[in-house]
């Protein structure tokens, strides 16, 4: 399995897969990308209504790969609607209390920025062909092998590709984490997230808002042209109810909802619902193979930190390699990647039980969850150390 053998094959190419295999590229590795279909050019004129809450230590990591600066449209590339949020504030509709994150208090220009999944994705792309990353797509895997030293990954057109390690970044419906025999426990939460533009009657305020409903939580994100790009979380039958209004009803119900904080919110844009679930796989790897980003674990949206926790993945990875060199070390040894293994699912996990607890207790309509939820808020607000320790936990700084 040695000879003319990669140092990695990536399965999958989303932003997590793709910037994985940038990643070990850029540290001198042999790295195959392989990836079904070739994501469509990002259209500037049509929004994507999938949005990220993008924290610092993610921004850092696309900074060390060169593609930070295109996907902010600096140093030569035309603007892209990539809006910075300098303040942040939660409160629920029941319980009272407010928490408030701002910039300033932590001494940053931003806690993070909010930008559409497309053109994130369009610049990784045009970063691995700048890079050289050689990719083989349109192209699934349809087998694998494995023994101590490495696998063989055989594509469904015939190709059969050896490497030292394989990763799978293929979502989380992974075929490479089932072929690893990688089982992966799940909770559905009966609940829908709606996705849609709006524009308000007030000004953002480069502030990312969200209130506590008893449905689930509503989230309303800045974007760079003024408008706001909803996040509604509500029960699977609500969802539907919700999505079959007319825009005028939508506009009065999401008002309501939001409790007119900015106005009337008028939609913008077709309303899309995605259902939600918490999935985490039981290890992260498998002999030679990896699991990470959504193949690894999928977390509710309230908190925006799905692919913020992958790109952690990625970046965990990248320095398990970099120390094993400066040590002077094989950086694929089998405890080296037992350890990242290890490391990553007891951080991704805490966070996924974290996000959930949060739902459960402000999606709650016993009298006790009601009573406590208010003043937690309250005293996170009016603690500055806690709300800036919340705050470094979500940012990875």
């Amino acid at each position: 399995m040695r000879r003319g053998r990669l140092d990695a094959v990536v399965v999958g190419g989303g932003v997590v897969g793709a910037a994985c295999a940038l990643a070990l590229s850029r540290e001198d590795l042999s790295v195959v990308l392989v990836e079904g279909r070739v994501p469509p050019p990002w259209p500037a004129e049509a929004p994507d209504p999938r949005v990220y809450a993008f924290a610092p230590d993610s921004a850092a990591l696309l900074e060390s790969l060169d593609v930070w600066p295109a996907v902010r449209g600096t140093r030569g590339h035309a603007p892209t609607p990539v809006q910075p949020y300098r303040r942040m504030r939660v409160w629920d509709a029941a319980g009272g209390g407010e928490l408030v994150f701002d910039a300033d208090r932590f001494g940053r220009g931003e806690l993070g920025w909010i930008l559409e999944q497309g053109l994130l994705l369009d610049r990784l792309w045009q970063a691995l062909a700048r890079d050289g990353v050689d990719l083989r797509c349109p192209a699934r895997v349809e087998g694998l092998e494995q023994d101590e030293d490495g696998v063989v990954l055989r594509l469904d057109d015939g190709t059969r590709l050896a490497a030292r390690i394989a990763v799978a970044a293929d979502g989380a419906r992974s075929t490479l984490r089932t072929l690893a025999g990688i089982e992966a426990d799940g909770h559905d939460y009966a609940q829908s997230g709606i996705v849609a533009y709006v524009a308000t009657g007030r000004p953002h305020e480069a502030t990312a808002w969200q209130r506590f409903l008893p449905g689930g939580p509503l989230a309303f994100l800045p974007c760079a042209d003024g408008s706001s790009s909803i996040v509604w979380t509500l029960p699977e039958a609500r969802a539907q109810d919700v999505l079959a209004l007319d825009d005028e009803a939508f506009s009065r119900e999401l008002t309501r909802a939001f409790d007119a904080r900015l106005g009337v919110a008028t939609p913008l844009s077709p309303r899309l619902a995605f259902p939600l679930r918490r999935q985490l796989a039981r290890t992260y790897r498998a002999g030679r193979v990896l699991a990470l980003g959504d193949a690894a674990h999928v977390v509710h949206p309230l908190a925006g930190q799905g692919v913020n926790l992958g790109l952690r993945d990625v970046a965990a990875l990248r320095d398990m390699i970099v120390d094993a060199r400066r040590r002077r070390a094989g950086w694929d040894a089998s405890q080296r990647l037992e350890r990242w293994a290890r490391e990553r699912r007891s951080e991704d996990a805490a966070a996924a039980y974290a996000f959930e607890g949060i739902n459960s207790l402000f999606t709650s309509d016993a009298l006790a969850a009601t009573l406590l939820r208010g003043p937690l808020l309250g005293l996170a607000g009016r603690l500055p150390p806690l709300a800036e320790a919340l705050w470094r936990r979500a940012a990875g700084t």
